[in-house]
């Protein structure tokens, strides 16, 4: 069994985005590449786009998994996008099963012009991480985005910077969420600190604890720490303890 679809909007890319078949067959920049999946960059008509394929669902009984991880992640990329938080616009997306098992799938993805990730921005020390009015513009962004997320009771599971994107007028975009997922009661709140933590671990070397505790209030949506924020913040800055 085979479904795929490409948006309305794009028919005209029929002859390369069309089905699977030709998605596979689509060259084009290599990005990424690991024994499961790859990522190329193409382009069409002027326009960018990016191409995930998964060659496999990886071993065992993930083959048969309901929701292979492609499927999690264009449908995560659409759930931001339906709760208002921007994101990479998913242009086509499907897969192939054969006798209930994952073969093959893929992801289609519009490039969002001039942006780059925070963590490149960090690698490369961008003095635009010591403009407090950017910093403030783009930390309230990734609060507003986090806290949307979380009250879904949704989490990321990689809420890392270079899953940030930020372009050239400052507009944060969240991406490559194939982890994300639902939960309840205690794994929630244990997931919440994980997302929260994995933002800090790379904010501890470039932001300063004021700009930190700035941004923990914005997600939070307080000017002032409570006794249990403060007993939150500790389980975020001791979270990656003794694993880096």
């Amino acid at each position: 069994m085979s479904s795929w679809q490409l948006a309305a909007d794009y028919q005209a890319l029929h002859a390369d985005f069309g089905s699977l078949e030709q998605v596979f067959a689509l060259q084009g920049e290599r990005i990424t590449y690991d024994p499961i999946s790859e990522l190329i960059r193409v382009t069409r008509h002027g326009v960018v786009y990016y191409v995930k394929r998964y060659r496999s669902a990886g071993k065992g009984l993930r083959r048969y998994a309901a929701r292979p991880r492609v499927k999690a992640e264009w449908q995560n990329l659409k759930r931001f996008a339906k709760w208002g938080i921007p994101t990479a616009q998913v242009i086509a997306q499907g897969l192939e099963r054969k006798a209930g098992a994952f073969v093959r799938g893929a992801m289609i993805t519009r490039e969002i012009p001039n942006s780059r990730d925070l963590a490149d921005l960090a690698d490369q020390r961008s003095p635009l991480l010591q403009d407090p009015i950017w910093l403030h513009k783009v930390s309230r962004q990734i609060a507003d985005a986090t806290r949307i997320m979380h009250a879904h009771r949704f989490t990321h599971n990689d809420l890392k910077w270079r899953n940030l994107l930020v372009d050239e007028q400052a507009k944060v975009y969240l991406i490559d969420c194939p982890a994300g997922t639902f939960w309840w009661g205690p794994m929630l709140r244990y997931r919440i600190i994980k997302d929260l933590a994995c933002l800090d671990k790379v904010a501890k070397y470039h932001l300063s604890n004021t700009q930190r505790l700035r941004f923990y209030l914005q997600y939070k949506q307080k000017t002032r720490l409570s006794a249990q924020d403060k007993q939150q913040i500790g389980k975020i800055v001791r979270f990656f303890e003794g694993r880096e």
